[in-house]
């Protein structure tokens, strides 16, 4: 059996201290490029939100961007205020409706990447 001295014991624990840093410098640049994929992706989706049992959609990019609003002509069969008002009311749901979702969305891909680090998937994250 091999007696290593007390500077040959610190050698091997800093070299092994070294090599980990490395191992987790390469393992956190790998999460930050995955992150970044995930977040291009996330700028390209779109979702679509809806209200009055589908009678108003609107679409939002990852961006909370609104792309596309649909509202059903049925709608628009008068012009009254009170119409118009329950339509502002429509839209502004169905918008609210698909940032909730897109958050839904933004909370699965990002919180996946986090629990490879012990990240709590309630914890908010910077981006």
């Amino acid at each position: 059996m091999q007696n290593l001295t007390s500077t040959q014991l610190n050698q091997s624990t800093l070299e092994g201290s070294v090599k980990g840093i490395g191992d987790l410098m390469k393992q956190a640049q790998q999460v930050s490029q995955q992150m970044q994929q995930a977040q291009e992706e996330l700028a390209k989706v779109e979702i679509t939100g809806e209200s009055g049992a589908g009678l108003v959609k609107i679409v939002i990019n990852g961006k909370h961007e609104a792309r596309r609003v649909e509202i059903d002509p049925d709608l628009f069969s008068g012009n009254s205020v009170e119409e118009r008002q329950v339509l502002e009311d429509l839209i502004a749901a169905a918008f609210n409706n698909a940032v909730h979702r897109l958050e839904a969305e933004h909370k699965d891909k990002m919180g996946g990447l986090a629990a490879g680090f012990g990240i709590p998937s309630d914890f908010k994250l910077p981006f």
